[in-house]
């Protein structure tokens, strides 16, 4: 007789065995640089909230106030009832600061990628992605009818060659797509998006990026890795990107033409199914891209603590790989090792995540740290000291 549930147990207990499990921790009040987790007052070092902007009195302000007008739920998705005048206010406000025609907010990051990708492409089109792109766009992808191929990550020699072999392609193929992370969400480092606007403007080719963690961090004012590179929204046909990170909020979003929004909005089954932000938090979306307009300081001291804290742990000899960003991944190769590393620092007061296979390589196992602008010196400092004296006893570090 089949056990419907046997192999739950049995397939946790092997991710276990093989360090391969992920063990939540609880954050016991606000998304702070300093916060209790557990019963344990510890720095974070794991956060996505990277201006610190969750709380923020102005995006708090606009929530409650929100709540005290519009409710707390919207009552339906956005195609029925469920679109408030603060919805298309936030996508026009989003709209301009990205310098696009036309924005579209979505309940996540990961449906506007899983619901969109699917709509660009059919039968007779082709997909090309980098080889190490977030795990929405691969589901995005598969979920795709077209042909797909990978490129190799960042090698833009391989995705013009590619390019080149698909233009041989008997029939023609009458679309195709290229899909890039922005900023890598393990590594840290940028897509050389300037190359891949230019190869698929050569071929004819949308250029799709998802900016999840450019956002607030790349460009003018934290407009992102179009605005990083000088480019606009003919060059670069879908500019994805998350309000869960940099803004502080919670939600997805693509920028373009007009038409993009238009059809995302009547072919997106993700957009069209779920229902629609809270009013508090379209809300304090619109504070936040407020505070980016305005007070160019949380950019600033992001970038600053960035470079003091990479430098600091490289000078130390931790291996950072190819990190561009405040994200920084302090490579440790195996997964028991990343493991008891980030076991050792929470003990010590610094709250990080171990990240093993399959996020990464297996020979890749690594803590990943994200910088703050809220971040001190101070506290730099004495994270610094603590990953020098447990790398020396792990043996990472000399």
């Amino acid at each position: 007789m089949r056990d419907p549930n046997g192999f739950l147990e049995s397939e946790y207990r092997e991710l276990v065995e093989k360090a391969l499990d992920w063990r939540m921790k609880t954050i016991q009040g606000p998304s702070e640089p300093f916060a209790k987790v557990d019963g344990r007052d510890v720095l974070i070092l794991c956060s996505n909230n990277y201006l610190g902007l969750t709380t923020h009195p102005k995006l708090k302000q606009a929530a409650i106030d929100s709540v005290e007008k519009y409710g707390v739920g919207s009552g339906a998705v956005r195609a029925i009832s469920g679109t408030m005048d603060l919805h298309m206010e936030l996508e026009k406000r989003l709209a301009r600061f990205k310098g696009a025609e036309a924005a579209l907010t979505y309940p996540t990051g990961f449906q506007a990628n899983s619901g969109l990708i699917p709509q660009l492409v059919g039968d007779e089109d082709l997909i090309i992605s980098d080889e190490l792109n977030h795990g929405s766009i691969i589901d995005g992808v598969r979920l795709a009818k077209g042909d797909r191929l990978v490129y190799k990550h960042n090698d833009m020699t391989d995705l013009s060659r590619l390019l080149d072999e698909a233009e041989k392609h008997t029939p023609p193929f009458r679309r195709m797509l290229i899909i890039t992370d922005g900023v890598f969400s393990m590594d840290g480092d940028i897509a050389p998006l300037d190359v891949v606007a230019k190869l698929g403007a050569e071929h004819g080719a949308m250029v799709y990026v998802d900016d999840a963690h450019g956002e607030g961090v790349l460009g003018d004012k934290g407009r992102g890795i179009v605005s990083h590179y000088h480019l606009d929204h003919k060059k670069v046909q879908v500019e994805m990107g998350t309000f869960s990170k940099a803004y502080g909020t919670v939600g997805g979003h693509i920028s373009g033409s007009e038409y993009l929004a238009k059809f995302a909005w009547n072919k997106s089954r993700t957009w069209l199914l779920s229902s629609s932000h809270p009013p508090s938090v379209v809300a304090s979306t619109i504070a936040a891209i407020d505070v980016l307009e305005k007070e160019p300081q949380h950019v600033q001291n992001l970038w600053k603590n960035t470079r003091y804290f990479k430098k600091a742990v490289e000078e130390l000899g931790f291996d950072t790989g190819k990190s561009q960003t405040p994200i920084i991944p302090i490579i440790v190769g195996d997964s028991h090792k990343a493991k008891v590393l980030a076991d050792k620092l929470y003990k010590n007061g610094v709250f990080v995540v171990p990240i093993v296979f399959p996020m990464v390589a297996k020979d890749k196992s690594r803590i990943r740290v994200q910088m703050s602008a809220k971040l001190t010196r101070e506290q730099l400092d004495a994270v610094i000291s603590k990953l020098e004296a447990i790398g020396k006893e792990l043996k990472i570090i000399i």
